[in-house]
């Protein structure tokens, strides 16, 4: 029981110093972040408090509105540093494959599986919407990347609905920020063993990823293909 209880007290440093450098990195991109959340906290507290007063249960109102208090700030907090981050990730080579890791459970995903000497690429996520093709880069370029791994993914699994995005912010195209949730609205049409069975062809017809090793998340600006390495599928 005690080295439960060390555990809990080491762990609880850690996850503050985890927010407190969240809302260091949310506080340069959003100046307002703090006065918002304060305003949020006391707003709330007060509605409840006030109506506490009216019914006549002012600490019993006062004390949930404390807590509803802290949870509507957490809330906001959240959603504006998901905003901060994805605002500080947009136009970085490799974003995109960042966002898809962080999807949720019942995707797999597999980034740049083609890429061309610009730092175009397309990465790949399988679920029960299908095959998802996202792109990111030139949009003119990438469309050719794209329409590339849409014919294998054809001739290797015809059978799955094949999608593809551009991220960006131009007409046609989703905003990173957007990504996660166009995804999630797809249709559900493939069963559990129909994923993994995509998920097992498709790895068996290999990608680029396997034969060059690119660092998770963002890529380094300037990074380029070794000469005479993978061609874009």
């Amino acid at each position: 029981m005690a080295r439960k209880d060390t555990a809990a007290d080491a762990a609880n440093p850690g996850r503050l110093k985890q927010i407190a450098l969240t809302y260091k990195m949310t506080r340069k991109a959003d100046k307002k972040i703090g006065l918002v959340l304060a305003a949020v906290g006391i707003v709330t507290f007060g509605v409840f408090l006030a109506i506490g007063f009216l019914i006549g249960h002012p600490i019993y109102l006062g004390i949930l509105g404390l807590l509803l208090a802290f949870l509507a700030s957490a809330i906001v907090f959240g959603r504006r540093a998901e905003r901060a981050a994805f605002g500080q990730m947009e136009g970085q080579p490799g974003a995109a494959a960042a966002v898809l890791d962080n999807i949720g459970r019942g995707w797999s995903t597999t980034p740049a599986v083609a890429m061309n000497r610009s730092q175009d690429v397309v990465h790949r996520a399988v679920g029960k919407a299908g095959i998802v093709l996202v792109a990111e880069g030139n949009p003119n370029r990438v469309k050719t990347l794209l329409a590339a791994e849409k014919r294998k993914m054809n001739r290797i699994v015809a059978d799955v609905p094949v999608h593809d995005l551009i991220v960006g912010t131009g007409e046609g195209q989703v905003e990173l920020k957007k990504v996660r949730t166009t995804m999630l609205k797809l249709p559900r049409v493939l069963t559990g063993p129909q994923v993994t069975a995509t998920n097992d062809r498709l790895k068996a017809m290999g990608d680029l990823m396997s034969n060059m090793p690119l660092p998770k998340g963002p890529m380094p600006k300037g990074m380029k293909l070794p000469k005479g390495g993978p061609k874009a599928r």
